[in-house]
């Protein structure tokens, strides 16, 4: 400290910071599109201070506290308080306790996550990233105004998918990072033809598309999970099957 912190990576987490609080007033205020687009944006801004730190050696243990802080507020408060004021809160008790579960869940994923760095494989996350889980409430608000989707007194959809989004930011399920996918490294001429093609997708409906992919990126890691499970499961029978076949040989 007493040399001084880096400007640039901290300057993105305030920002990104600044746009959580940002969505929390217009959460209040009866405004969850304009809330919900915040916190996408400040997603945008958490990817790139990470990013940015390591691409300048910038990177200090000041900014991997400050950068945990700025998350909890702009993917806990900001998210379980958008839910509450625009789906939540017609469920009364059941409804606050969902959204404070979503914040004390993130709260201990973040905790964990900074208690990990450095000691754990950086290709996969160990539980539900909270921003993943943040822009996954913000994409359904985009996603149901888009679909003029009337919601009715009690949505229980929407109360059951946050406490699954809470369960799944403390679970030992593993979510791919995507740290190691190299965008700065050679890649095959069919990669980048498949980014332009994405990329025109989610621009031509942006709501359906971001809403569809962080649901196809949530449901693969429990898919994943499950999977290793019959994999290792089908292993056990094999090797069952082969010392039954030697005992009766």
């Amino acid at each position: 400290m007493k040399k001084g912190i880096y400007i640039l990576p901290n300057l993105l987490t305030s920002g990104s910071m600044f746009l959580g609080f940002y969505a929390i007033l217009h959460a209040f205020q009866g405004d969850p599109l304009r809330a919900a687009v915040a916190i996408l944006f400040a997603a945008i801004l958490d990817g790139l201070d990470g990013r940015v730190a390591r691409l300048t050696r910038t990177e200090s243990r000041f900014g991997v506290e400050y950068d945990s802080l700025a998350d909890l507020i702009s993917f806990g408060v900001a998210p379980a308080v958008l839910a509450y004021t625009w789906a939540l809160k017609p469920f009364g008790r059941f409804g606050w306790l969902a959204a404070f579960l979503f914040l004390a869940c993130g709260a201990l994923r973040l905790a964990r996550f900074n208690v990990q760095v450095g000691k754990t494989d950086s290709s996969h996350f160990i539980g539900l990233p909270i921003p993943a889980a943040a822009a996954m409430i913000a994409t359904l608000v985009l996603f149901v105004h888009r679909l003029d989707i009337l919601l009715t007194n009690r949505s229980f959809v929407i109360l059951f998918l946050v406490y699954i989004l809470a369960f799944l930011m403390v679970s030992s399920i593993r979510f791919y990072s995507f740290k190691k996918f190299g965008l700065f490294r050679r890649k095959p001429f069919s990669t980048l033809v498949l980014v332009v093609l994405a990329l025109v997708v989610v621009i031509a409906e942006p709501e359906i598309m971001l809403f569809s992919s962080f649901c196809l990126y949530i449901l693969s890691g429990p898919a994943i999970y499950l999977r290793k499970i019959l994999m290792g499961k089908k292993t056990e029978i094999e090797k069952e099957e082969e010392i039954a076949e030697e005992f009766l040989i």
